[in-house]
């Protein structure tokens, strides 16, 4: 009977949760433990099957003294890694001749090891950023202040690149307070009217110097009458901003950037009535290999190029979250050789 409710109570818990009694020998295991371990754990040697010393350390210590241990344990479902986190409690008046049993339980804290480490990657790659142009103005602010300080040309060059790797930190930090400003607003939908065929030409107004210098004719493609979604005016600027400037410096090469807009009664990306912005390019194209990874914090198919062009690889992660806010959707299509298209769907 006894035995009975111990696995009535081991099924309740909703982890994976086993017993190791005196006898060092696993005495009861829940579905989740077994599908975790091993379904064949029960009445094995707990060395055997948690093999990992801080685990088996943390066991073997609160059998002997019964008093709470923590570790951790990482495990592998054939896929990919993840970490647990694991409790040892004493437990009195059970296992082998009621001698008492240690309770384990596991806490599976993959996501929170990932969180971690993606802060920790954020840092090292804010600090790389930042370190490349500051290492620069140092070199420089040096030289003009020994070799060069009497050589005019010399300290004209120098000042321009200076004040180009000033703007790139200014350009690098002003995208950190947007990132931060529009992660911490993604949990709040936009109320407002936004007109997206304003929105747009205001955006491509802004842009067409840039285009003028590259070379590139902007057209925009609309249907008659007012579009309109709920957002954010600045936000969405911000979306087509990033993404039409894109076009022109990366996908310029074909001479001409397109953006198009249709409006559909059912969107299958959104399953209801939804718009499309599609901002389409003739370059050169994006290697398929890159383009998961696109809106990651400071992933750059092509790092040289974008450091060139003053990119600070946060451009499209900020993209995303904003669409995110929006309860939109980003695609983005690409070939090699054969352009580009970025499309944004915004429910109406």
């Amino acid at each position: 009977m006894a035995n009975a409710l111990i696995d009535r109570c081991l099924t309740a818990i909703p982890l994976p949760v086993l017993l190791v009694d005196q006898t060092e020998r696993i005495v009861a295991a829940n579905a989740d433990a077994r599908t975790l371990l091993g379904q064949q754990i029960e009445g094995r040697h707990f060395a055997t099957i948690l093999r990992q010393p801080p685990v088996l350390e943390a066991i073997e210590a609160c059998l002997r003294d019964r008093n709470p241990r923590m570790a951790r344990h990482l495990a592998n479902d054939g896929v990919q890694d993840a970490m647990f986190e694991v409790s040892c409690r004493y437990v009195e008046g059970i296992g082998a001749v009621e001698a008492g049993a240690v309770l384990l339980t596991f806490q599976d804290i993959t996501h929170v090891e990932q969180a971690g480490q993606m802060r920790r990657d954020f840092v090292a790659n804010v600090s790389h950023e930042l370190r490349t142009p500051l290492t620069s103005l140092i070199g420089f602010i040096e030289t003009l202040g020994g070799p060069a300080r009497d050589d005019a040309a010399a300290r004209d060059r120098f000042l321009t690149i200076m004040e180009a790797e000033a703007a790139r930190m200014n350009r690098l930090i002003t995208d950190l307070l947007s990132l931060s400003r529009v992660e911490a607003e993604e949990r709040m939908r936009p109320r407002d009217r936004v007109d997206l065929i304003v929105c747009l030409e205001s955006t491509i107004r802004s842009l067409t110097p840039v285009a003028k210098q590259a070379d590139v004719v902007l057209d925009l493609l609309v249907p008659k009458g007012d579009v309109t979604v709920a957002g954010d005016l600045d936000q969405l600027q911000q979306v087509f901003t990033n993404l039409i400037e894109n076009a022109i410096k990366y996908g310029g090469s074909g001479g001409r950037v397109d953006v198009q807009v249709t409006v559909s009664e059912k969107d299958a990306a959104l399953r209801s009535e939804g718009v499309r912005i599609r901002v389409i390019d003739n370059g050169p194209g994006i290697d398929p290999v890159h383009l998961p990874r696109l809106t990651e914090r400071f992933y750059r198919g092509d790092a040289h190029r974008s450091r060139e062009m003053g990119g600070t690889g946060l451009g499209l992660a900020i993209v995303k979250h904003i669409i995110n806010r929006h309860r939109g959707r980003l695609r983005v299509e690409s070939d090699l050789g054969h352009g580009s298209v970025f499309t944004v769907i915004l429910p109406v």
